[in-house]
């Protein structure tokens, strides 16, 4: 008995000092606003040219009001988005906190932790820490955003980019790519608000920092 209140002590205790430096909140809530304006202007612009032509979004959903007015909004949050992506990686390795928080990880250790949140046991009493699956869907999302903003070129500015274009396999691949990859991106979006619903103190944390 006397053991568990000294590990939640300690837990409590570490969670008091700051986790989430204030860089890290920052880009995290630039990279917020900048991928909703993202994708909702970007659904605009897709609806002007679908590549699934059984599938396109609905006006409530989209930003701009027109193919016009979307690609103005696009474009504006593009720098945004990648500007800040460099400054959140670049701050992530030069302070240690990518190999800090997100290394090491292993496929076994993203299917236990995996097994053992679908069975309801992961736990999340210590906040300073991320489980693999948490590792891994970081990790994910840094590739995919590198990912979209490659394509994202492709599509852009086809042209002066040739070497990057047929590395995607051509525009309309780079269009593919440039769809799934906000796919992605949505998903993870989607799943990490709801994680954040069952741990509403890691919102806490990622407003105060601590």
């Amino acid at each position: 008995m006397l053991d568990h209140q000294l590990a939640r002590q300690y837990v409590q205790e570490r969670t008091l000092h700051t986790v989430q430096p204030l860089w890290l909140r920052i880009t995290h809530w630039v990279n917020a606003l900048a991928i909703v304006v993202m994708v909702t202007s970007g659904w605009q612009i897709y609806n002007a040219s679908p590549i699934f032509k059984a599938l396109t979004f609905s006006p409530a959903v989209t930003l701009g009001g027109w193919l016009g007015g979307a690609l103005q909004w696009h474009f504006a949050a593009m720098w945004l988005l990648v500007a800040n992506f460099i400054v959140y990686l670049a701050m992530n390795v030069a302070t240690g906190r990518l190999r800090r928080r997100m290394l090491p990880l292993s496929i076994r250790s993203v299917f236990g932790d995996a097994f053992a949140a679908l069975r309801g046991k992961l736990g999340h009493d210590d906040l300073t820490h991320y489980n693999a699956v948490q590792k891994l869907a970081y990790l994910a999302v840094i590739v995919d955003i590198f990912v979209i903003i490659l394509s994202g070129l492709v599509v852009w500015k086809s042209v002066q980019f040739p070497w990057l274009r047929a590395l995607m396999g051509g525009y309309d691949n780079a269009r593919v790519v440039h769809f799934f990859g906000m796919s992605f991106l949505v998903a993870f979006v989607v799943l990490h608000v709801a994680m954040v619903a069952l741990v509403p103190r890691s919102l806490v944390l990622m407003i105060r920092g601590r």
